[in-house]
């Protein structure tokens, strides 16, 4: 809020920006899909239904976890942030749960999303009443549950290798929500289907759901099968940060020297 009435002008040239930038990361995939006609089986629409859906994704978790490194939860672990956390007059969830909100410099993508899902929509003639959007918020709460909970189970790596692991949620979310989730899987080996549905889920930010929004779920599996992989990866994240939370609150952290200089 400070941000934006210091300068409107400025906040909303750059939120502006951000737009432009959040389009320009998907038409990679868009116009390799208005080449050929589609992708694997996915018509142009679906598939730009598709990078929509992933878009919001990302806006999701922007809007809710990027403040104060609310989802890079392992930046805080290995910087040594936990115990400014700890001192606080609030419970640590009670801060986790409100520190990452960002409603205007958090709000761009799932703005953008909204838009190409919308857009997709009508060129595919899609009925849009309440059930189908309760289908898709259904979806983006349960593929934001998947990228906080691996980001969360890695980062428990950190409690104890601070320097090593300081960075390790970054990598997990901007390989799953980037790299491997912008691109329609229903052209490639079912190998590699099943790979990234189950070992790497990456299929689940944006491949799966969208298919299955449209009446096509792949490979056979339930509509609900993005739930149930989401509840097996926050029992293992929350049985995981909590050994490393121990071994913090025993051994705090080693990124400091005494002086209070960080390494």
């Amino acid at each position: 809020m400070f941000w934006l009435l210091f300068d409107w002008r400025l906040s909303l040239m750059v939120i502006l920006t951000d737009i432009f930038i959040n389009i320009a990361s998907v038409t990679h995939v868009f116009v390799l899909a208005w080449r050929f006609g589609g992708v694997g089986g996915m018509s142009l629409w679906e598939v730009l239904f598709m990078l929509g859906y992933v878009t919001c994704v990302t806006g999701v978790y922007q809007l809710f976890c990027a403040g104060n490194n609310t989802g890079h939860i392992s930046r805080v672990i290995g910087r040594g942030q936990v115990d400014h956390m700890m001192i606080q007059p609030l419970p640590v969830f009670a801060q986790l749960a409100a520190g990452g909100f960002s409603p205007f410099t958090g709000s761009q993508n799932l703005i953008t999303g909204i838009g190409i899902i919308a857009w997709a929509s009508r060129e595919m003639g899609l009925r849009v009443g309440a059930l189908f959007i309760a289908g898709i918020a259904g979806y983006l709460f349960v593929s934001l549950a998947i990228i906080i909970g691996l980001s969360y189970m890695f980062s428990s790596l950190a409690f104890r290798w601070q320097v090593a692991f300081e960075e390790v949620s970054t990598l997990i979310i901007d390989d799953l929500t980037g790299m491997l989730g912008n691109f329609p899987l229903s052209g490639m080996p079912l190998p590699i289907q099943w790979a990234l549905v189950t070992v790497i889920p990456a299929g689940l930010l944006g491949w799966f759901p969208a298919c299955a929004l449209l009446g096509k779920t792949p490979l056979g599996l339930s509509a609900l099968y993005p739930l149930l992989v989401a509840i097996i990866i926050w029992t293992l994240a929350a049985a995981f940060f909590k050994l490393g939370w121990r071994y913090y609150v025993r051994n705090g952290s080693n990124r400091y020297f005494d002086g209070g200089f960080r390494r």
